[in-house]
C-alpha cells in the first residue's frame, strides 16, 4: 500500500474535482482510453448484469458505452462530487426529457462516497469504476464496499494508477520536495486489498502509456485542469521559490524527446468475482448440503 504517513484529503479531492467538472471533458483523453482498454478486457469475460454501478462515474463519458453494452439494464452512477453529476446527468428539463421518450432509461444519480455506499446488500451485478481509486489514500474500505453490494457471482472491475506514473516529474523535482506529487499504489497490493475485501479470483495486469506535452507548462496547466494535482495531508502550503521551478524545468527538459516532453502513465488494471460465503456475518462457518442426483 502507500507509506503509511500518506494521506488524502477527501474534502480538497471533492472541490478539486467540482472545479474541474466543466472543463473536463477536453481534457480526459486519458480517462477514455483506458474506458476503452477496460472494455476490450470486458470483452474476454463471460457476465450478464442485471444492474450495474459506475462507482466515480465523473462527468458520465462511461455510462452511454453499458447501454449499448448491455441494452435495458439500469444504471446507477456514483460520485462524490456533486458538479460531476450535474455533468453526467446533463440537461434534465422538460424537452430534453420528452426527447428520451422510448430511449433507454435514464441511470439513477446519487453523490455518495466510494467507503460508504447507500445501497443494499448484494443489488448490483457489475461495479465498474474508471480512474477513482486513486484518489482513496486505502482502497481498502471501498473494495469492502463493492463487495457488500455486488451480489454473488458478481464482478467488479477497476482502473487506477501505479507507482510509476508522473516519474519523469517525479525524477525532475529536488528530492526534498518530494512531497509536491501525489503517490500511487502498487499492482499486487491492490491485489492484496481485492483478497482482503473478501473477492475471489482476483486478476491483475497493467499498461505503461507514455502521453507527451510540447512543455512543461501544458503538463502543469492538464493536471490542474483535470483536478489531478496533489490532496495530500502533507503537501506543502507555501509558494515554491525561483530555484525550485529552474530546477524542475531544466532536469525535465533533459528528457525531451522529438520536441515533446514525456509523461508516463502506469495503468493497472484488475477484476475480481464475488464468490458464495464461506462464513456468516456473525463468524459462524456457513455449511452447504447438496441433495445426491436421483
Amino acid at each position: 500500500m502507500t507509506a503509511p504517513d500518506f494521506q488524502l484529503d477527501p474534502r480538497l479531492v471533492r472541490r478539486r474535482a467540482g472545479r474541474a467538472a466543466a472543463g473536463y471533458g477536453k481534457v480526459d483523453t486519458l480517462a477514455r482510453e483506458v474506458s476503452r482498454r477496460m472494455g476490450e478486457r470486458l470483452d474476454y469475460i463471460r457476465i450478464t448484469p442485471t444492474r450495474i454501478l459506475d462507482l466515480g462515474c465523473g462527468p458520465g463519458a462511461d455510462l452511454p458505452g453499458f447501454a449499448q453494452r448491455y441494452p435495458g439494464i439500469p444504471r446507477i452512477a456514483i460520485d462524490s462530487a456533486p458538479a460531476m453529476l450535474a455533468q453526467a446527468r446533463g440537461d434534465t428539463g422538460l424537452l430534453k426529457r420528452l426527447m428520451r421518450f422510448g430511449k433507454p432509461a435514464e441511470p439513477y444519480f446519487v453523490c455518495a462516497d466510494a467507503t460508504a455506499l447507500p445501497l443494499a446488500r448484494s443489488s448490483v451485478s457489475l461495479v465498474w469504476s474508471n480512474l477513482m481509486l486513486q484518489w482513496l489514500h486505502d482502497p481498502l474500505p471501498a473494495l469492502k464496499e463493492a463487495h457488500r453490494v455486488l451480489e454473488v457471482g458478481g464482478m467488479v472491475m477497476f482502473s487506477t494508477l501505479g507507482p510509476d506514473t508522473l516519474k519523469e516529474l517525479r525524477a525532475s523535482l529536488p528530492p526534498s520536495d518530494a512531497e509536491h506529487l501525489h503517490r500511487f499504489i502498487d499492482m499486487h497490493d491492490l491485489g492484496d486489498a481485492l483478497v482482503k475485501a473478501g473477492f475471489a479470483d482476483p486478476v491483475m495486469d497493467m499498461d505503461m502509456i507514455t502521453v507527451t506535452y510540447a512543455g512543461l507548462d501544458d503538463l502543469l496547466n492538464a493536471l490542474r485542469t483535470s483536478g489531478s494535482t496533489n490532496a495530500s495531508t502533507s503537501r506543502p502550503r507555501g509558494l515554491v521559490g525561483k530555484g525550485h521551478w529552474q530546477h524542475l524545468r531544466s532536469h525535465y527538459e533533459k528528457l525531451r524527446k522529438n520536441d515533446r516532453l514525456p509523461v508516463t502513465v502506469e495503468v493497472v488494471y484488475g477484476h475480481a468475482w464475488k464468490a458464495e460465503p464461506k462464513v456468516a456475518d456473525d463468524g459462524r462457518a456457513i455449511v452447504r448440503f447438496q441433495p445426491k442426483p436421483v
